[in-house]
């Protein structure tokens, strides 16, 4: 996949648009802010003038204070870049109008793209933004890249891909998982919004998909389920984990969530983690240096899994 590369770009003494993944709270220890920190460094190393994109929660097109990307400022001070009012509070920004784009794109020279998570949104500053300047992907969206295709592209199998988490739309991407792994292991949220029964013993659809089921109050999986689940992790070779088990935060529905990360993170696997309740799972636990990849993106994650693409890359690609 020919992404345009940083280094192919000219960015010195150039103003550079830097779209970045800060849709969470302004801690300079957060993973999604850690991992923009090689780009910023080199646009530094090369004198350019930083100006950072992003967005913050949901705001609908209006003002909200609450969600200003104000606080993040002083995280990106040592970079001397500058941290753009929330992309999201004008409505133009999520109808991906071309007026909008235009007016991002004065700001700029060149355009670097290094919000993998949010780059399975057709959003102006994530597909506009490419067809107005010169651009690339940043070095992290592009190691998002490498190491996902490690399990679309001749993968040591088993592969075991563990969907969970409480967003229902999740479930429509259990069926093109399948096609790329061994297992699916279907945990969170989902199975309720499949018919689950918490008394029904563990579902498997078509020998691959396995359905696990909840405790009564549906806010975690059963012992069963996790017993079922860590012996597929045990025979895995690839694992790709998505989305956590139950309501990790509360103490008495942290145990299907604690056990199957602890069991991905101890597995002698190529093994990937994704999206935002799983990467704070990771950080609770001091699971970080146990995964061979933590990705920023979760749904972004999946897409690219299913789609082998994603608007944002399609964007550069053909921009």
């Amino acid at each position: 996949m020919d992404l345009p590369k940083l280094t192919k770009l000219d960015v010195s003494g150039k103003r550079v648009l830097l779209r970045l993944d800060l849709d969470t709270s302004p801690d300079p220890n957060d993973l999604r802010i850690k991992a923009s920190e090689e780009t910023l460094n080199y646009l530094k190393e090369k004198g350019a003038e930083i100006i950072i994109l992003a967005h913050r929660g949901r705001p609908d097109g209006k003002v909200d204070e609450g969600l200003s990307l104000a606080p993040f400022q002083p995280i990106f001070d040592k970079w001397r870049a500058k941290v753009e009012e929330n992309l999201r509070f004008d409505a133009g920004e999520e109808k991906n109008d071309l007026e909008y784009a235009k007016k991002l794109a004065s700001l700029g020279d060149v355009y670097v793209n290094e919000a993998f998570g949010s780059s399975h949104r057709e959003h102006a500053s994530i597909v506009g933004l490419p067809k107005l300047l010169p651009h690339a992907a940043g070095f992290h969206f592009s190691k998002e890249i490498e190491n996902l295709r490690r399990v679309m592209e001749n993968p040591e199998r088993p592969v075991v891909i563990i969907i969970s988490g409480i967003k229902k739309d999740k479930v429509n991407m259990i069926g093109p998982l399948s096609e790329i792994a061994d297992k699916v292991l279907v945990g969170g949220r989902l199975p309720e919004f499949l018919g689950d029964s918490a008394l029904e013993s563990v579902r498997s659809q078509n020998g691959k998909v396995i359905i696990g089921n909840l405790v009564m109050d549906k806010e975690d999986i059963t012992l069963n389920t996790i017993d079922r689940f860590i012996k597929e992790i045990k025979l895995a070779k690839t694992i790709v984990l998505a989305g956590v088990l139950g309501k990790y935060e509360d103490e008495g529905h942290r145990m299907g969530t604690e056990k199957v990360f602890s069991a991905v993170a101890d597995s002698n696997t190529f093994k990937i983690v994704g999206g935002g309740d799983s990467l704070e799972a990771v950080r609770i636990y001091h699971l970080e240096d146990k995964f061979s990849w933590i990705s920023v993106g979760g749904g972004a994650m999946l897409e690219f899994l299913s789609k082998k693409t994603l608007p944002g890359i399609e964007a550069m690609k053909n921009g």
